[in-house]
């Protein structure tokens, strides 16, 4: 019996909209990611692109669980001698909400070409409003 792969026009790509208002931003993450990676399909391939495209609203009001919230800083470097910059969860969410859960999902994808393409997918909005109405994309329940 051989191994079916599927050919690159017989991939259907859904659309989903994810809700993160109150929801842990790792859990989170992690739906995300097995959802831009294809996993959840039944023609999961590894070396190829068989995820969907995955629309997040609300991430501004994403959560952390214990301490983080206090705790957790994002690293950033110049590449100049001391030029290293740490900002807290804090600032980062009130300034850019978009970028966290971004940075949580793309450290979650294969560090390949096919996982920068399978993180193209990923569109991020800090509030409910979103553009990608045409799409047709269907609400995720998790």
């Amino acid at each position: 019996m051989k191994t079916y792969t599927p050919k690159a026009k017989e991939i259907e790509r859904l659309w989903w909209i994810v809700d993160a208002a109150d929801r842990p931003l790792g859990r989170l993450a992690t739906e995300v990611s097995r959802i831009l990676h294809g996993k959840h399909k039944s023609i999961y391939t590894p070396h190829l692109d068989t995820g969907d495209h995955v629309v997040v609203i609300n991430a501004s009001q994403v959560k952390l669980t214990g301490k983080k919230v206090d705790q957790k800083e994002y690293f950033r470097h110049s590449g100049y001698m001391g030029g290293e910059r740490f900002i807290p969860f804090r600032r980062m969410i009130a300034t850019h909400p978009e970028r966290v859960i971004e940075m949580a999902v793309k450290g979650m994808m294969p560090k390949t070409a096919l996982g920068k393409n399978m993180v193209k997918k990923l569109k991020v909005y800090g509030g409910a409003e979103h553009p990608h109405q045409g799409q047709k994309p269907e609400l995720l329940e998790v």
